[in-house]
């Protein structure tokens, strides 16, 4: 049985950038792109601020490698599996996002050279094609015209457009825990791939914002018009973001095929769903506790040996104070590096997991701690307080990154520098 899991290609688009190297560079320039809501035609206009993916459907359409104009066809040209889709497909702004972000870590790790291996697909996402049903629905209920947009609300939807485009024949999922989703769908295929069902993976997450989005979100009362604090006493709630994430996972045994350069290796991981409130965390974070502890234990770590935890951090009342509370419980001795990256992506929901894991593996590269962007005055709850500054120059081995979904569906993964022992 497989032991080790490596992590051999990434994909992210984002509201810093297009692919890997934007959105690093942003991060490096502390460049936000939380704003306004530019692109959603909604009432909450104006009012919210969010990170919008600055690009429109048709531009990401040309960035996929095609033409189709909601109308489908014209993939031929897009160096995948499309071919043979024929036309008449829609596709969601979700779909789009997620087959950017897919086909960026497919490429970097040249899957499309390894036809023969078992290779899998395990996406999150919760919103699914609601952008194009909330279009479209008075219309379907009126004449029936529309069921094509219709179809697409399913999320399932995106992860079979994912595979189409890339030509994955293999195994494919769809999970959805909210925003330990992402997450999820990367635990997910490392088990799969331990227990000796595939040889490699992509898994991760996709997420585009909808009216449905933002208003779920506004009424439960926690969405900030002002740019999010987290760990902050004034934090006043979410920004919302979207964009798509995905990481390349390999075996050890299907490395030596690849030839792949490992770019570091998932060593744990861990899940709990403590069921505490629909939407809520427990007030001790034991669910937080369990997760983290879990992934720990796994990975044959300390509290004591992880150097960054990228934390959930949403900018909540609720959140910050329960997540907080379990890493204190958890690492009792040295507290590491901790900082939230939600003020430089919003709170990517279902695709927040996979895109803070390839932030913290950024981090883990290039001996990097990203800082909690607008953090100004301590909770009083807590002893610690989260980095304030970019730090560079550190000697990172291992790191921590938590998502936490609605349900008190918590999952921590672990990362470790290859080669480090």
């Amino acid at each position: 049985m497989p032991s080790r899991i490596f992590v051999t290609g990434m994909g992210l688009i984002s509201g810093l950038g297009n692919n890997v190297q934007e959105n690093l560079d942003s991060l490096l320039h502390l460049r936000s792109p939380i704003g306004p809501i530019k692109h959603i035609e909604t009432s909450l206009k104006g009012e919210l601020a969010v990170s919008e993916v600055f690009r429109s459907n048709e531009e990401l359409m040309r960035d996929a490698g095609c033409g189709m104009q909601d109308v489908g066809c014209g993939m031929q040209d897009a160096g995948c599996g499309m071919q043979d889709a024929g036309c008449g497909q829609v596709y969601s702004r979700n779909a789009l996002l997620g087959m950017i972000a897919a086909k960026e870590a497919f490429s970097h790790a040249r899957l499309n050279l390894f036809p023969d291996l078992r290779t899998g697909l395990i996406s999150g996402t919760t919103v699914g094609g609601m952008d194009e049903c909330e279009k479209h629905y008075q219309d379907f209920l009126t004449n029936d015209s529309k069921n094509e947009y219709i179809g697409i609300y399913d999320c399932a939807d995106s992860t079979e457009k994912i595979s189409d485009y890339l030509g994955i024949k293999g195994f494919l999922t769809t999970i959805s825990t909210a925003c330990s989703s992402a997450a999820n769908a990367i635990l997910f295929a490392a088990r799969m791939m331990k227990a000796g069902k595939l040889d490699c993976a992509i898994a991760g997450g996709c997420e585009s914002l909808t009216k449905f989005h933002l208003n779920g979100f506004n009424a439960l009362k926690i969405l900030d018009k002002l740019p999010c604090r987290p760990f902050d006493a004034s934090r006043g709630g979410i920004n919302l973001g979207e964009g798509a994430a995905y990481l390349v996972l390999e075996t050890e045994e299907t490395n030596k095929i690849t030839g792949n350069t490992v770019i570091c290796e998932l060593t744990g991981f861990g899940n709990a769903c403590e069921a505490f409130h629909q939407t809520a965390s427990s007030p001790d974070g034991i669910g937080a506790y369990m997760a983290m502890k879990k992934a720990l234990d796994m990975s044959g770590e300390s509290p004591d040996d992880v150097d960054y935890i990228n934390a959930h951090g949403t900018a909540t009342d609720n959140n910050d104070l329960s997540e907080g509370r379990a890493i204190e419980k958890l690492f009792t001795g040295k507290i590491p590096f901790v900082s939230s990256t939600k003020p430089f992506t919003g709170h990517m929901t279902s695709a927040a997991g996979s895109a803070e894991a390839i932030i913290s593996i950024l981090g883990l590269q290039h001996g990097i701690v990203w800082p909690n962007m607008n953090f100004s005055t301590p909770m009083p709850e807590l002893k610690f307080r989260p980095v304030v500054e970019l730090i560079r120059g550190l000697d990172l081995k291992v790191v921590m990154s938590n998502s936490f979904g609605f349900g008190g569906n918590d999952t921590s993964l672990i990362f470790k520098k290859y080669g480090i022992h």
